[in-house]
């Protein structure tokens, strides 16, 4: 028996909107309230609703498109990745249609949500961004191949640049220079979960604290250039202020580097600044960073992606691509009489981590209970945590080796 069409309008009248609203939540989610559109979104899912130009797409074979969706206005970085696809996409012969999200530091996104009902794509690639658990799912139950990038999942296949391991490596790099006080601008997320932000600042500092006779202060920061100026202002301004600085991406470090030409502290001579990317904004700068392989990552993805959609889906894996330490002007070792007076204040108090999380405290160790100042950050929680000494110093710096693991 052949099973009974769903129409829009029976959807519609479960959800108690017209089908103007239906069509939107689903084709123009911007011009529906989150909670209409989730109300339509979820009444689809139960009855099993499809459009008629899926069911069209579903008789005939593959359409051979691709969707990807990352936060391309906010971070020049994810250009980079969607070059990588669309040049492993060209020599396919697969079409390509790209979708716009706000903030990585965002995690709902209206446009993704409706998608898997779409049909308007045979495979999809997901970067930056985590999936909401109810889209995670209505992407797995309606059976659209997805591909994470630069993010993790439960249920899909991700590439990643190992993000702990990356920020640990940038601490070995700047300890070894003979660093000992540092700074790290971190963007501020408003979504509650472990995005690269965090992770990398994981790996920071919890690599000083194996060190065990380090000083480290964090300050969130917006996304943009001027935002991570001000924060690293405020921080600069301290008496004790840091001599190495590490941030999130290069952009935020190219803020620092405007800051401390604001303030007459020279760099790398006075204080070394140091970003993650190693985008335009890195070699237009002169900045030290750290590399990702972008293009390789979105390539990797493109060809794990048709993999899946051709094969179908087997057990699903985690490929992880190296970074590395790129090494330009604006880090340096510390000179001796800035080096004499970080030693003489760090012997008079007690080693220690300054750490402020964006969506609470980053579990680098033990904890204590005394609270620390975060600079006026507002609402930004902040823990104390003590180091433990160190048995060894890193003198030099390797990036880990590519590897395919299974699921967790």
């Amino acid at each position: 028996m052949t099973p009974r069409v769903i129409t829009i309008y029976e959807v519609a009248r479960a959800a108690g909107v017209s089908i103007s609203t239906v069509s939107n939540a689903l084709n123009r989610p911007d011009r529906v309230g989150e909670a209409t559109r989730a109300r339509v979104l979820e009444v689809a899912d139960a009855l099993g609703y499809v459009p008629k130009a899926q069911a069209v797409s579903n008789a005939r074979k593959a359409m051979r498109r691709i969707g990807v969706v990352a936060p391309f206005t906010s971070y020049a970085s994810y250009l980079e990745r969607l070059a990588g696809v669309l040049a492993e996409a060209g020599s396919r012969g697969i079409e390509v249609s790209v979708f716009d999200h706000e903030s990585a530091a965002t995690a709902s996104s209206p446009v993704l949500a409706g998608m898997p009902i779409q049909g308007q794509v045979d495979g999809l690639i997901v970067m930056g961004m985590r999936i909401e658990d109810v889209v995670e799912r209505r992407l797995f139950e309606r059976g659209l191949p997805t591909l994470v990038v630069d993010t993790d999942s439960d249920r899909f296949p991700a590439v990643l640049c190992e993000d702990v391991a990356g920020g640990r490596m940038a601490a070995q790099y700047l300890y070894a220079l003979g660093h000992r006080r540092f700074g790290y601008i971190l963007e501020q997320q408003t979504s509650d979960y472990e995005s690269q932000a965090v992770s990398r600042l994981t790996g920071f500092s919890r690599q000083l604290e194996d060190f065990g006779d380090c000083d480290l202060v964090v300050r969130a920061s917006g996304s943009s250039v001027q935002a991570a100026r001000a924060a690293a202002l405020a921080l600069l301004a301290e008496p004790d202020r840091p001599t190495a600085l590490m941030a999130h991406f290069d952009a935020l470090a190219v803020g620092a580097l405007l800051a401390a030409r604001d303030l007459g502290i020279g760099v790398p001579d006075d204080i070394s600044v140091m970003g993650y990317d190693d985008g335009a904004e890195a070699v237009a700068a002169d900045l030290t960073t750290v590399r990702q392989p972008f293009r390789e990552s979105g390539a990797t993805a493109l060809r794990m992606l048709v993999s899946a959609i051709e094969q179908g889906a087997g057990p699903r894996t985690v490929t992880y691509l190296d970074v590395e330490v790129v090494e330009r002007s604006t880090t340096g070792a510390l000179k001796a009489p800035v080096a004499a007076l970080a030693a003489a204040r760090t012997q008079r108090r007690r080693p220690s981590v300054l750490a402020a999380a964006v969506s609470g405290p980053v579990s680098t160790g033990p904890v204590s209970t005394g609270p620390v100042s975060t600079g006026g950050l507002g609402g930004v929680p902040a823990a104390r945590r003590r180091p433990a000494r160190a048995t060894t110093q890193v003198a030099t710096v390797q990036s880990k080796k590519s590897r395919s693991s299974g699921a967790r």
